[in-house]
């Protein structure tokens, strides 16, 4: 699968949005390759289709206080937190190249979080049950995507993706039940290193490990 890339900075979640759901309709009308943006948000709390009020623990008006948006969005998943020093992916691939495979695309993008972090010399996995990438019982990468189907071209078309905890400050997902989970904490490269890691030498190992998994020449 070719796929071009597209490091956008630090940039404002919704502008994201729509830049994301533009770039599928024009990979639906084959006006454009398969994208990969990286990129990293301001402070969002993003709450999926499968979220619970009962995990945002706070008032609007005190995440307001705080300087973090709210916003409620069309991925799956429940909700989440999106700040500074979290490099955030979102893979717009077209699946009918792939097979169509949605959980297969899951396991795929797991394996891309878990193969970079491998070379940072982290040791990530699975977790029964759960997406995204786990240290033991605590997550460092979080997962949730939608499956777009494309209108001019057979299968689906991805968007939104992942969200790999870099040098995220951690104190931010005190503010919500990440994803739902009580009872496992989260976790960022910089504290399993005990120092700040360069982000782009993360998005590098992301783009290598991306074309590892997905497979094809990148252009």
């Amino acid at each position: 699968m070719d796929f071009e890339v597209q490091r956008l900075g630090m940039f404002p979640y919704m502008e994201a949005w729509d830049k994301q759901k533009e770039l599928v309709q024009a990979i639906d009308q084959g006006r454009l390759d398969n994208q990969l943006l990286l990129l990293e948000h301001p402070h969002t709390i993003t709450l999926g289709r499968g979220s619970h009020q009962e995990n945002i623990i706070f008032s609007p008006d005190y995440y307001q206080q705080q300087g973090v948006q709210l916003v409620e969005i069309d991925r799956g998943g429940d909700v989440t937190y999106h700040g500074p020093g979290q490099l955030v992916g979102y893979p717009l691939f077209h699946l009918g190249e792939r097979g169509n495979n949605a959980h297969g695309y899951l396991r795929d993008l797991e394996e891309v979080l878990i193969r970079t972090l491998k070379r940072f010399g982290i040791e990530a996995g699975r977790k029964e049950a759960y997406t995204g990438a786990w240290v033991g019982d605590v997550k460092i990468a979080a997962i949730g995507v939608k499956f777009n189907r494309g209108r001019n071209r057979r299968g689906y078309i991805t968007s939104h993706g992942f969200a790999l905890n870099v040098n995220t400050d951690l104190r931010y997902f005190q503010m919500i039940v990440p994803c739902g989970i009580k009872e496992y904490g989260v976790t960022s490269m910089q504290e399993q290193l005990g120092k700040p890691v360069d982000m782009n030498e993360v998005m590098e190992q992301v783009i290598a490990c991306t074309h590892e998994v997905f497979g094809d020449k990148m252009e």
